[in-house]
């Protein structure tokens, strides 16, 4: 009865449009009335799910990417981007997924990288002849790539996620990401250019030579640094993943106000003010996901949700086909952060059970999640890119299956080929 209280009680708030957060600690209030446990239990759990050392790393990469957002890295990336593969047909929209991958390294975030990246490319790409659809849906995908950079808070949403299931590290999900993340920015390129051929999209101009490359290389340097010094200073054990985060922010501040120059006392309060409302949500979806989670764990809903999948089918590719499908169909009602915080004890230790590396699980829960962020209805970063190109959600759509082609071949190669997100891991940490 208690566990389905909880579930009806979720999905009916969600349903009338309820915020996922209050929804989950609405329904978990009803769970402990109806379980007749005292209701300080939800607070308890709520408060203990938010005393974590580790969670200062949140705070910290949610700054440094509000800063680089806001410092104007964005432009130097774009012309570097430019200089490469400008030149060739569609090389605005190959520039734009180039600029995306690299400002997403950097701002670790999809909505950030949408946002900045997006602002610059998507009216340019409108001024040079690309229809507005293709400019949105080159922007969206690509910035989706930062979901899985070194940057990203959610690699250490995923990791806290794990607490009491499997050891996931840290160091372990950023380097499991690098390969697929290059993968998805290969498979980008290709979808940008397919289009553009079929389109017949003009180039635009010729090759500016080897040493604009490398100018416009030096300029964005500075900024792309970020994840070197991160991935460099944890490897050798300079800083933790915590004190890694920390360092990302000095460096943000020091490049974009005294390197570049280009961050006003205006942005440096807007990225504090923005970085202070993103952290609140996220850790009131984490002490509130943890109440949820207890839940989930007495009432066994990962072995009761394991045991109905496995009356379907013993096969473990169409097992984990079913935990794709179902994280597909939650990602699109639901944000990125309660999507991992939610899912993730209910369907990893099914997947564990069926031979899939804890790591491996993380990556595809990922990709997951940014392919709900480009899905209606919520769809955060498609609602952002289509509010800058000033297009219809329903006009992205009907031109989105090249795109969304490539995301979903990258979900299932990770899915199904361990060594996309376990061969880097192994071959560094030697497990």
């Amino acid at each position: 009865m208690e566990l389905t209280i909880l579930g009806v009680s979720f999905g009916l708030l969600l349903l009338i449009g309820v915020p996922v957060g209050f929804a989950v600690g609405l329904s978990s209030v009803a769970t402990i009335i109806a379980a007749g446990l005292p209701v300080a239990v939800v607070f308890q759990k709520m408060v203990g799910g938010m005393q974590v050392f580790s969670f200062l790393a949140i705070p910290f990469f949610v700054f440094a990417g509000e800063l680089m957002l806001h410092g104007g890295i964005a432009q130097r990336i774009v012309r570097f981007a430019n200089s490469l593969v400008g030149h060739v047909r569609g090389g605005l929209g190959m520039s734009n997924v180039l600029g995306c991958t690299l400002f997403g390294g950097v701002a670790g975030s999809p909505v950030a990288d949408v946002s900045a990246m997006g602002s610059v490319m998507i009216p340019l790409m409108k001024k040079e002849g690309y229809d507005t659809d293709y400019a949105v849906n080159v922007t969206t995908h690509a910035s989706l790539v930062g979901a899985l950079m070194p940057t990203s808070h959610n690699l250490i949403l995923y990791t806290l996620a794990t607490a009491g299931i499997a050891s996931v590290s840290v160091l372990g999900m950023i380097l499991a990401c690098v390969v697929p993340a290059l993968l998805l920015t290969g498979l980008n390129l290709l979808a940008a250019y397919g289009v553009a051929i079929q389109r017949g999209y003009p180039t635009r101009g010729a090759f500016q030579g080897w040493g604009e490359v490398f100018n416009s290389f030096v300029a964005a340097l500075p900024g792309l640094l970020i994840v070197g010094i991160i991935l460099v200073g944890i490897l050798s054990g300079v800083f933790t993943a915590t004190e890694s985060a920390a360092t990302a922010v000095l460096w943000a501040l020091l490049i974009t106000a005294v390197a570049y120059r280009s961050l006003s006392w205006n942005d440096f309060i807007k990225s504090c003010a923005k970085a202070c409302k993103t952290t609140g949500v996220v850790l009131f979806l984490i002490g509130i996901s943890n109440a949820f989670g207890y839940f989930l764990a007495m009432y066994e809903v990962p072995e009761r949700t394991g045991e109905l999948m496995s009356t379907v089918t013993q096969n473990p590719w169409m097992i984990f086909l079913m935990i794709n499908i179902a994280l597909f169909v939650l990602g699109t009602f639901l944000d990125m952060a309660p999507t991992l915080l939610i899912c993730t004890p209910i369907f990893l230790p099914i997947a564990q059970k069926f031979g899939m590396d804890p790591t491996q699980f993380g990556v595809v829960i990922l990709i997951n999640c940014a392919l709900g962020l480009n899905t209606p209805p919520v769809g955060t970063t498609q609602a952002v890119g289509c509010a800058i190109g000033g297009i219809s959600v329903g006009e992205v759509m009907r031109s989105i299956l090249p795109f969304y082609g490539a995301l979903l071949a990258c979900m299932m190669l990770v899915t199904y080929v361990p060594a996309f997100s376990l061969w880097l891991p192994t071959m560094v940490l030697g497990h």
